[in-house]
């Protein structure tokens, strides 16, 4: 893995607290659902949380981390009024593998008026994803 200072400047970072001690598992489920790549990991002094991941998700970064009430997060958070967006090349192969990983659709799939291909759905961790991509009409 590449080392925690090598991230280029620039850019916005959507950086996820996950709830209940599920950083690790958040990281595999991101694997299995939208093909991430873990770049870097950081695991906190007790052994058991995770303190900072890199995640590479479609070409774009997005760290994450377990909740460190210590250092005065919340815990037991509920994540709202945030979407992560996937642009893709195709909606359908995205949005069927991350369903399958377990994603809960909030808006069904369907073209829309603006010209995409687009849905949204939650993941098992309380934060909502968007996909699209150009409609095939």
């Amino acid at each position: 893995m590449a080392e925690p200072h090598q991230v280029p400047p620039g850019g916005v970072i959507p950086y996820l607290t996950i709830p209940s001690r599920g950083g690790q598992a958040a990281v595999e489920f991101y694997r299995a659902a939208f093909g991430a790549e873990e770049l870097f990991r950081n695991s906190a002094e007790d052994g058991e949380r995770l303190m900072h991941s890199r995640l590479l998700i479609n070409g774009g970064l997005v760290f994450l981390s377990d909740e460190f009430p210590e250092y005065g997060h919340p815990t037991d958070i509920v994540p709202t009024g945030v979407v992560m967006h996937l642009q893709v090349d195709d909606a359908d192969e995205w949005w069927n593998r991350a369903i399958i990983a377990g994603c809960v659709p909030v808006t069904p799939l369907a073209d829309q008026f603006w010209g995409d291909r687009y849905g949204r759905m939650s993941d098992p961790f309380g934060h909502t994803w968007s996909i699209g991509s150009p409609s095939r009409k």
